[in-house]
């Protein structure tokens, strides 16, 4: 009888084991991320640029459900270029820059936070190629400094930097700090055009759109030289 007891005991055991290990967890983490996509497929909340807010939601109530939208958006791989123009276009470029720069910062610790949970047990063992071992040792010993020059340039996939840095051994409160602060200039320049893209032949839209474009310049002449740095390693 204690045998036959036993056994159900020791079968729960073992399932709980399965389930929490790494590449449960990581399995998990895909079917999530997965499900997010498929999500921002069906409901396009890029129509946000062309439908407009709805007029029942405004004030403070709009900006902060349009962040708390933002964040599970760029969790979910929508671009957040689009995302900072609408920004700008619904709400202006004082409140829509607040809520575009809010949105980044919500979007890249819900990234951190699934990764670091569901993905870093599994995949750091993976750190075995060059430019990943060079990836988590920047994250991982200089990570906000890292951080803010990544997202100072628009080149680096914003996805690719919340999941590196939580894989590596980097902490959450320096990526988010160092999140906030550095998209804050690509951020305005798109919400700024997104304010003024009525009239594409103002001063503001046009210094917006050059700003865009030269920062991208800058992140390409950047990229190209850190990766013949590392091949030269």
């Amino acid at each position: 009888m204690l045998a036959s007891a036993s056994r159900p005991h020791g079968l729960a055991l073992r399932c709980g084991k399965l389930l929490l290990s790494p590449w449960s967890r990581l399995s998990l983490l895909l079917v999530l991320l997965a499900s997010a996509a498929a999500f921002v497929v069906m409901f396009q909340p890029q129509r946000l640029l062309s439908d407009g807010w709805p007029a029942q939601i405004n004030g403070a109530g709009a900006v902060l459900l349009f962040t708390a939208a933002y964040g599970l958006c760029t969790a979910a791989f929508v671009p957040r270029p689009l995302l900072n123009l609408a920004a700008g276009a619904l709400f202006g470029s004082h409140f829509g820059l607040a809520a575009a720069v809010g949105g980044t910062v919500v979007g890249a610790g819900i990234s951190f936070c699934l990764g670091r949970m569901l993905g870093q047990d599994a995949l750091r063992p993976l750190l075995r190629g060059k430019w990943l071992k060079a990836a988590d040792g920047q994250l991982s010993g200089h990570g906000f400094r890292t951080t803010l020059a990544a997202r100072l340039f628009p080149g680096v996939p914003f996805a690719a930097v919340n999941y590196c840095a939580a894989i590596s051994r980097m902490r959450i409160a320096p990526f988010l700090l160092a999140t906030g602060l550095g998209c804050i200039p690509n951020t305005a320049a798109y919400v700024v055009a997104g304010s003024q893209a009525s009239t594409p032949t103002s001063p503001a839209f046009l210094f917006a759109m050059g700003f865009i474009a030269l920062s991208g310049l800058g992140g390409l002449i950047v990229a190209w030289r850190k990766r013949h740095q590392i091949r030269g390693d």
